[in-house]
């Protein structure tokens, strides 16, 4: 995955959720994958926001806030589900909040089926010259919070 954009981080990300779902299996609540996850993120020295707030921004206008799952690195989102499958609508979500985040690369992982299900998600719309999250959150980590 070292070609892809941010390569070496998805890698470490999705070999994290591997041993994640190899060691918890599937059947938990989403939040119970995030705490493990968390741990696993935590072991790799990656710089990650947990619960992270990030505005959305509608004709240059914040119109509200959503929180996504993980902020790695300042560059990646990472949003986690506990689905038994997951459909074309939680791609669409996933890809919605990196366009409103105007993030270039995200993750969708799914711990909920038998074998983890994981997608790499590439931001086309995304503009390197439009910032719209000023707040460094590697300052704001709360792995106390919970859905």
């Amino acid at each position: 995955m070292a070609d892809f954009k941010f390569g070496d981080i998805t890698e470490k990300i999705i070999g994290a959720s591997f041993r994640v779902h190899s060691t918890l299996g599937n059947g938990f609540q989403e939040v119970i994958y995030q705490r493990a996850l968390e741990l696993e993120l935590k072991l790799l020295n990656l710089d990650f926001a947990r619960e992270f707030e990030m505005p959305i921004y509608y004709l240059d206008q914040q119109i509200g806030t959503r929180r996504v799952d993980f902020l790695i690195e300042n560059k990646i989102s990472v949003e986690l589900k506990a689905l038994i499958k997951l459909e074309d609508v939680h791609i669409a979500q996933a890809m919605n909040y990196l366009e409103a985040y105007n993030l270039e690369i995200g993750l969708l992982i799914n711990f909920g089926s038998k074998r983890l299900e994981f997608h790499r998600l590439t931001n086309k719309k995304y503009n390197p010259a439009i910032f719209h999250h000023p707040n460094h959150p590697m300052n704001q980590i709360n792995p106390s919070s919970d859905k």
